[in-house]
């Protein structure tokens, strides 16, 4: 088995962390001025760079997407059911997706949250 993986090559690191927050302040996930900043933040916290941010108030709740060069960010909130969606996604060594992810948790204060993660890898055999 050794053998097989030395023969391959990765050509695109790719690192997805998404899951759900549960227990959050519903205050927080109503205010797109809040999230916005959180969002900004766990860019900074993950090391990426910021493209653009959108925000879009969809009484009650909320989304957040910001585009990166590495890929994207996003916050989608259910502030009646004191709930909300993370996922980010980037692709690169020099990112940290997921003290990105725990960052927008605790912003939200989330009581608890489910986490997943996901290699976006693009590998090919060296020939």
């Amino acid at each position: 088995m050794s053998v097989y993986i030395e023969s391959l090559k990765k050509k695109v690191v790719g690192k997805h962390v998404y899951g759900e927050l549960y227990g959050c302040d519903p205050d927080l996930l109503s205010d797109p001025v809040y999230l916005r900043k959180v969002v900004e933040e766990s860019a900074k916290v993950g090391n990426f760079t910021i493209l653009d941010v959108k925000t879009w108030k969809i009484d009650p709740g909320v989304t957040v997407f910001a585009v990166v060069l590495e890929s994207h960010i996003s916050i989608h909130t259910w502030p009646e059911y004191s709930f909300a969606t993370v996922d980010v996604y980037t692709c690169g060594e020099k990112t940290d997706p997921l003290a990105a992810f725990k960052y927008i948790a605790n912003a939200l204060r989330a009581a608890r949250y489910t986490l997943r993660t996901s290699s976006r890898d693009y590998v090919e055999e060296n020939e």
